[in-house]
């Protein structure tokens, strides 16, 4: 670097214990408005589902799979939504949304968080009007890209603003808010397509309409937030960026926190390059878990229950109320264990729910596969008594997820980034959780038809793993300020011998 600096190395030192400052009104309020862009993320995955398991929706657009559906016999019982039409209709929502997140780092990262939240608003209002007009198939494909274009966005833009507004105490807590609007917006889904699907021929037509209902809030929500500090400060507007510090924090000794997004402000602008630069190796570490965390939360297999739970439900014999109220009960499981992590992650770490919630979520898929496996294909059906078995091991594995995978995917990957790569790691973070997602549940359908039970064991063996990958190479982030933390990946044991001490950062090139 030129000048001896010593960009690229990020904070120099430790001054988290200079910090000042409270939890104020102001940040809450605005934390709270953000969020809601993780509803409209949640309620796609939970009214997606529902519609596709509505008669005239199905009958309308996917004829084939309305008549397997009604076929009589046990023998298809695992298959009866096996059809590539209709997991397109579902994944095509996340590819768009993976090639809109690598849009929309540079434009937050030039522009700002509000811009990517607000745009994204937009986008998704568009969509939900053309699902709920939809008169062909094309049109319908159509407005899930939309969809995804505006999930693109948000999901890029939401959790980088949590955590650059939130307190280092507090980040954790406040930067989950994205993952409690996202459960919300599932539970809430769940309930519409409990009314709406007792609504013939176009109750379908308003579930999916009223995914507008929250885009519309985040947009006008966003139009009246402020900008981050880090953001305001990165892109040179330094005394407003600290009017909007010393608001936040509710004090006007903040000059050690100002000092550290400074030093971070200068490292970010003199790299012209971030997606270049993250893949050097002094950004090794967050770059392995900008593509290990999000892959590791879709590969829990959480995606598949929550957004097929109807469907689910539905291939197991539980018919069309019992599904729908299955899924509101998950849904309501998932809600409530994302308050208990909120409330805990700032006091136990984000170490302590990871392997904890793992290890219950190994438990319950392995006893739903064994169930499954068990009492549950070719002549045999599910008596009441392993149904209600089957709901509960399920409502287990969602709610481990809610306390710790489901918040942590989000919340780690948008704190540990230095600012000059923290817009390009959250693009990678996002295109790697949609590009999962959009594997899975183009195979999910076709997996549950070859595999059956195994399909959860399957998943069973990726929490394994996930499990053994955090207590190994995850570093204890809770109270840390987000400009320091690349202090914790020289303390640790084995990211240590990658991330280069100060003295070996000052000979790294621009960038």
């Amino acid at each position: 670097m030129a000048g001896g600096s010593l960009h690229g190395v990020g904070i120099s030192r430790e001054r988290a214990q200079q910090y000042q400052g409270q939890v104020t009104l102001y940040v809450v309020v605005a934390c709270m408005v953000a969020a809601i862009g993780g509803s409209i993320f949640g309620y796609d995955i939970g009214i997606s589902g529902g519609v596709t398991s509505m008669d005239p929706f199905l009958k309308e657009f996917f004829p084939v799979v309305y008549r397997k559906k009604h076929e009589n016999g046990h023998d298809s019982a695992y298959c009866k939504y096996n059809n590539q039409g209709l997991a397109m209709f579902t994944s095509s929502l996340y590819i768009a949304g993976l090639i809109a997140s690598l849009f929309a780092s540079p434009i937050t990262r030039k522009y700002g968080r509000k811009v990517s939240i607000i745009g994204g608003g937009i986008s998704f209002i568009i969509g939900a009007s053309l699902n709920a007009g939809a008169q062909n198939l094309y049109m319908l494909i159509v407005g899930r890209i939309m969809l995804g274009v505006g999930i693109g966005f948000a999901n890029q833009a939401v959790p980088l603003y949590l955590s650059e507004m939130a307190p280092p105490k507090l980040r954790g807590g406040l930067n989950m808010m994205f993952q409690l609007a996202t459960t919300l917006g599932n539970f809430t889904a769940n309930m519409v397509n409990y009314g709406t699907q007792k609504i013939t021929p176009w109750g379908w037509r308003l579930s999916l309409g009223l995914a507008a209902v929250p885009a519309i809030l985040m947009t006008v929500g966003g139009i009246f937030l402020p900008e981050t500090p880090n953001s305001l400060i990165e892109r040179g507007y330094l005394e407003k960026g600290r009017a909007i510090l010393e608001k936040t924090r509710g004090t006007k000794d903040v000059d050690a926190e100002y000092e550290d997004m400074l030093d971070a402000s200068d490292v970010a602008n003199a790299i012209k390059h971030p997606f270049r630069n993250i893949f050097v190796r002094r950004n090794r570490p967050q770059l392995v878990m900008a593509i290990c965390m999000p892959m590791f939360q879709i590969l829990t297999g959480i995606n598949s229950i929550l957004f097929y739970a109807p469907v689910l439900f539905g291939s197991l014999g539980f018919g069309a109320n019992a599904s729908l109220y299955s899924s509101v009960l998950t849904g309501a499981v998932l809600v409530l264990s994302t308050l208990v992590s909120i409330a805990t992650v700032d006091k136990w770490g984000r170490r302590p729910l990871l392997l904890g919630g793992g290890i219950q979520m190994i438990v319950c898929q392995v006893a739903v596969g064994i169930i499954l496996g068990l009492k549950f294909g070719g002549d045999k059906q599910l008596s009441k008594g392993f149904s209600a078995l089957l709901v509960t091991a399920i409502c287990l594995f969602v709610a481990a997820f809610g306390w710790s995978w489901g918040p942590l995917g989000w919340t780690v990957p948008s704190e540990i980034f230095p600012l000059e790569t923290r817009s390009a790691g959250q693009a990678i973070t996002v295109s790697v959780n949609l590009l999962f997602t959009f594997a899975i549940a183009q195979a999910f359908l076709y997996l549950l038809c070859t595999f059956k039970y195994g399909l959860f064991l399957f998943f069973a063996g990726w929490i394994c793993i996930m499990t053994t990958f955090v207590y190994f190479f995850l570093p204890e982030t809770k109270g840390v300020p987000i400009e320091e933390m690349i202090l914790q990946w020289r303390k640790h044991w084995f990211w240590k011998k990658i991330v280069p001490c100060i003295d070996e950062g000052v000979k790294q090139p621009d960038l």
